[in-house]
């Protein structure tokens, strides 16, 4: 019996066979890719391939056009726009990354047991979570923030509180999908206790398309921090972030337009790349999602 279970197992695509449809979806696929391992790498990295200290000033520098001591010209306060960008990285990719993990963490448990449960729990889950659904995600972050206060904890909570629904409603339809098919009975059947159905059967059926959803609501972390920080409610000063240094060179936009120019592409490239690359994914994993939503 328990042979019959582990045979109805989905089978997983083996990574080469992954890797292969995933970079053979083409070259804009893999530009994407390697802009997202270069901003990751910057992140990472950006003490030692910072030329500045983002925060030091230069007031009689300030507004200076690009040169080749500052490559993409310095602020209002004499700044290294270019050191800001990096650092700027840094603090949005990090915080999108965290808001993911903790959005993934919650609501794939969540959504584990309202979809397998059922019963009272899981219309209660459920019914909170459509009500959650109904508010749009930079509306709930910025009433969450606004109660937790500004401060990377406070927009990473509210980040990925905000984006905790999605993963319930994605987990509940999987699991609800799934718990009915035959190797799932099987397991019932010969006793296995409903946490090891979940983590050992209905889980990892669920992988490729939460891995999908993982990267894709990172796009939107970076898109939702940039938004908050740009409101004035996420990252405060002195520390960077490019939806801060937007709102900070706003007013400047006619006389010194690179100071925008150069964050806000920086946003755009970032989320376009999630999203390509989520795309991709989706289809590199699992090929009859190809086109679909």
């Amino acid at each position: 019996m328990k042979e019959a279970v582990i045979s109805h197992i989905k089978p997983v695509p083996s990574k080469t066979r992954v890797t292969s449809r995933f970079f053979g979806r083409g070259f804009i696929v893999r530009m994407c890719f390697g802009l997202l391992v270069m901003f990751g790498l910057l992140a990472l990295c950006a003490n030692l391939v910072a030329p500045y200290d983002p925060n030091a000033q230069d007031l009689e520098g300030a507004f200076h056009t690009p040169s080749l001591a500052h490559w993409l010209g310095q602020d209002g306060l004499g700044r290294d726009v270019l050191s800001r960008i990096i650092y700027g990285g840094r603090v949005s990719m990090a915080v999108s990354v965290m808001a993911g993990i903790l959005a993934a963490t919650v609501g794939i448990g969540f959504g584990l047991y309202a979809g397998y449960a059922g019963g009272l729990p899981g219309r209660i889950i459920m019914g909170l979570t459509d009500v959650l659904l109904s508010v749009p995600n930079l509306v709930f972050s910025l009433i969450l923030v606004a109660i937790l206060g500004s401060g990377v904890a406070s927009v990473v909570l509210a980040i990925g509180i905000g984006f905790i629904p999605t993963y319930i409603r994605m987990v509940n339809g999987l699991v609800m999908s799934l718990r009915e098919n035959d190797y799932i009975l099987a397991a019932k059947l010969i006793g296995q206790r409903p946490h090891v159905i979940l983590l050992r059967h209905l889980l990892p059926n669920s992988f490729p398309t939460l891995i999908v959803l993982f990267t894709i609501n990172l796009g939107n972390g970076v898109l939702t921090e940039s938004t908050l920080s740009y409101l004035g409610v996420g990252i405060g000063p002195p520390t960077a972030s490019w939806g801060s240094m937007v709102s900070d060179v706003y007013p400047y936009l006619m006389s010194a337009p690179w100071l925008v120019v150069s964050p806000a592409l920086c946003i755009i490239a970032v989320i376009v790349a999630f999203n390509v690359v989520g795309d991709s994914l989706r289809d590199a994993l699992d090929p009859r999602l190809k086109g679909k939503l």
